[in-house]
């Protein structure tokens, strides 16, 4: 089970950061995740980080504005967002992936679980 907070309604510039908390499974044997889903658009990968958080990736519409970062003692994962854009509006979601190899590396289109979204509005 994956659980997102920390959304919510933010001016164009700021920030905010989202966190996800995983349970039920070893959270350290998996890549972790973020998709956005804005209204009228297909989801999309934001960004992800591999289980020992050495390797991370980025959509390039949010390079250099996001963090993604992991505590693994605390199954958690989170997203800082800042300089936040109209176009940031979405519902997030988190998501994982198995690694049982324990790699460190993570892509977009290995997904086992999902976590219900939060829901950012970013106002102009």
């Amino acid at each position: 089970q994956l659980q997102a907070s920390g959304g919510g309604l933010v001016q164009a510039g700021g920030s905010l950061r989202l966190s996800c908390v995983g349970s039920g499974f070893r959270f350290d044997s998996y890549a972790t995740l973020w998709f956005r889903q804005a209204p009228g658009k297909e989801r999309e990968g934001v960004s992800c980080i591999g289980n020992e958080g050495g390797h991370t990736q980025y959509a390039e519409s949010v390079k250099a504005r996001f963090t993604i970062s992991r505590d693994n003692a605390k199954n958690t994962v989170y997203l800082q967002m800042n300089g936040l854009k109209f176009e940031d509006t979405a519902i997030y979601y988190c998501a994982a992936a198995a690694d049982p190899f324990r790699t460190d590396h993570c892509n977009f289109n290995d997904v086992d679980y999902w976590g219900k979204g939060t829901l950012v509005t970013v106002s102009s």
